[in-house]
């Protein structure tokens, strides 16, 4: 009985172990029901140097929208009677090192530092200005912008950004959630900033952390790295996972108790 009370106590002391060792899978604790956060300000994408884009003006009038969207485009009408533009066939701008695009017909363009809706805003200000468009439409997309997501989640990669408003809680919906294995609790968004590289640290469990983070809204380029637990090998999947391996580990404990204590209890009867 003293051997069996061992192997009872010890798998116990295990299972304490893993119950304490356990990581935190859940995001917002603690947070109850209609409770309210103050967020940072919502940070929208705005275009740098390098960045791509594609404009794409319409009007009611297709002959003289035609004439402010790149050459490429132009090869893409419908017929020779409709001359509505194919958007899946836009050409792309690049922004030179001084922030600017050279608009057909208009010339040069500031657009560095503005987001999507400002560039929209500032090409049909100056077509009307001009009066070279009365009713001008314009389009704007981001074509290259992207961040990462690297590490302990289902679908690590690169990702386009197709809001302008884009948060840390995207990202990682977009690549799958984390996996078990990954640490919610110390998540780490690499930013380039003034030509140097910072980088935050997030508590995805912690909603009042993660709401008034500077990286809660993300920007292009960013890296959202998810850690691994240490020693994750051990626990297999979860808390309750451990629970049911101690639990086998007792059993069988048990059995090999029974097994051991029968065989000498058997030889010592044909002993006699």
């Amino acid at each position: 009985m003293k051997t069996l009370k061992t192997i009872v106590l010890s798998a116990a002391a295990a299972l304490m172990l893993v119950s304490c060792e356990a990581p935190k899978l859940g995001y917002f604790q603690g947070v109850e029901s209609g409770q309210a956060f103050e967020m940072s300000q919502p940070t929208f994408v705005t275009l740098q140097p390098g960045d791509k884009l594609s404009i794409l003006v319409s009007s009611k009038d297709p002959n003289l929208a035609y004439l402010f969207n790149l050459p490429i485009v132009g090869h893409y009408r419908t017929s020779t009677s409709d001359q509505s533009l194919n958007s899946n066939q836009i050409a792309s701008y690049t922004i030179d090192q001084n922030g600017n695009i050279d608009f057909p017909v208009i010339g040069e363009l500031h657009v560095a530092g503005l987001n999507r809706k400002e560039v929209a805003t500032l090409v049909k200000k100056t077509l009307v200005e001009r009066e070279l468009l009365k009713d001008p439409m314009v389009t704007v997309d981001f074509l290259d912008l992207t961040y990462g997501v690297i590490g302990e989640v289902k679908n690590p990669g690169r990702f386009g950004f197709d809001h302008d408003k884009l948060t840390l809680l995207d990202a990682i919906s977009r690549a799958g959630d984390l996996t078990i294995h990954g640490i919610r609790e110390n998540v780490l968004v690499a930013r380039e900033e003034n030509g140097k590289q910072t980088y935050y640290r997030v508590d995805l469990t912690n909603a009042g952390s993660l709401y008034t983070s500077p990286v809660f809204y993300l920007k292009p380029n960013d890296i959202v790295y998810i850690r691994k637990i240490k020693g994750q090998s051990f626990r297999i999947n979860s808390a309750g996972t451990a629970v049911g391996v101690v639990a086998a580990t007792i059993s069988f404990g048990v059995f090999v108790y029974t097994i051991v204590n029968t065989g000498i209890n058997h030889v010592k009867k044909y002993s006699k």
